[in-house]
């Protein structure tokens, strides 16, 4: 007798989507690789879960596969700058050191002659080493290491005959940890033109600053990736192809109607797609009651999420959001005020430029607003039917 596997559900969201699970963006990858190997620096900007990270660390797979050094750093986990060396100490020992380097005996040979020497120590679970530069050091001290650190992968590399990439993930966290520290960095890095960086973050308006503004230090320091919304003629393929793999069928209607809900937005449409399939019974074909009842259990699913956002806004963030649930459109208008009963233009203002900076409303290629985020809009039209006013 043999025994059938039962597929697991072929869609990802929450997490980084790999593999298989990772949708289109193509083109995206093949730029973002080329620049790499030319050692082209290079920002993402893109809107709230839109796949920045599911498509660098696409990127960081298919560059190690071309035998390029790829270290990354993820500056939210970095609040000083001690423990950003001991990051890029870390990095830069696992993934551009030279293996005779990375040998048990000569772990600390990439760091001899740093005016901070790290302490290493040995993971006995697994033998990895962690770095750590210890307390009490001076901010010369200190600034000075780093400094050093910042140098080591294009001379690494270049002693590897190799290329170099640095990812800089939460990179708006920089002036956190030091506002003199975006200057030092551009410095270092403006001598290192065979070590290309990727810049990417989570808050696009300080991602914008950092790049677009000419009194920053970075201003113009790299090209600049815009991501959108995936093409729904070439998300529907995708999505077809990972039902029918998995014993399961959905019609090209349904994913056409599917993709006119979400708008091709990729963490949403992976997320549809998931309750969809769930919904869905093996062996047969999704229907339009399944698509619903995968709405449902998404705006379920999306709650917690909407209501702390919504609990956050003031009062006339909320009006404004309600408007645009009901209305896209040019929310400073004398008709569109009165339509909503939203206050005057100067509220209106100052509730529309928290909301785009929050990432909760986009504005329109002509000027005008609508919701960011496609299951939003469901969320808020279900406040106006609820019996119970929510917090």
């Amino acid at each position: 007798m043999v025994t059938r596997i039962t597929p697991s559900n072929p869609f990802r969201y929450g997490s980084l989507a790999l593999d298989e699970a990772f949708a289109d963006r193509e083109a995206e990858v093949q730029e973002l690789e080329f620049d790499a190997v030319n050692g082209q620096d290079v920002v993402i900007f893109a809107p709230r879960r839109y796949g920045k990270s599911s498509l660098v660390w696409k990127v960081m797979q298919e560059l190690i596969r071309r035998d390029v050094l790829v270290a990354y750093v993820n500056l939210m986990t970095t609040p000083n700058k001690a423990r950003l060396a001991e990051k890029l100490a870390a990095t830069i020992y696992r993934h551009i050191a030279s293996p005779l380097e990375r040998a048990k005996e000569q772990a600390l040979a990439p760091f001899r002659g740093m005016r901070i020497v790290p302490q290493v120590t040995v993971d006995p679970s697994d033998g990895t080493y962690s770095f750590s530069f210890g307390v009490g050091h001076s901010e010369p001290d200190i600034d000075a290491t780093l400094e050093r650190l910042l140098e080591l992968p294009a001379e690494l590399a270049a002693d590897r005959d190799r290329r170099a990439v640095l990812i800089l993930d939460e990179f708006q966290e920089v002036e956190g940890i030091d506002p003199a520290l975006p200057r030092l960095m551009r410095t270092i890095f403006e001598q290192q033109p065979e070590v290309a960086r990727i810049y990417l973050g989570s808050k696009r308006h300080m991602m914008e600053r950092i790049f677009n503004d000419e009194n920053e230090p970075f201003w113009r320091a790299a090209k600049k990736l815009e991501l959108g919304a995936i093409d729904p003629k070439r998300f529907a393929p995708f999505i077809s192809r990972r039902f029918a793999e998995t014993r399961k069928r959905v019609s090209d209607e349904l994913v056409a109607e599917l993709l006119e809900r979400t708008g091709g937005h990729p963490y949403a449409t992976q997320e549809l797609c998931y309750f969809l399939w769930e919904q869905t019974p093996f062996d047969d074909e999704a229907g339009p009651e399944h698509l619903e009842a995968a709405l449902v259990a998404a705006l379920r699913s999306e709650h917690t999420h909407f209501q702390a956002r919504w609990d956050s806004a003031s009062a006339a963030q909320r009006i404004l959001l309600q408007a645009l649930a009901h209305e896209p459109g040019r929310v400073f208008e004398g008709a569109y005020r009165d339509r909503h009963g939203l206050p005057v233009a100067a509220t209106v203002q100052s509730s529309i430029r928290a909301l785009v900076e929050r990432e909760l409303v986009a504005k329109r290629a002509d000027g005008s607003y609508e919701l960011a985020e496609p299951f939003l809009t469901e969320w808020i039209r279900a406040l106006d039917t609820e019996p119970e006013e929510r917090g």
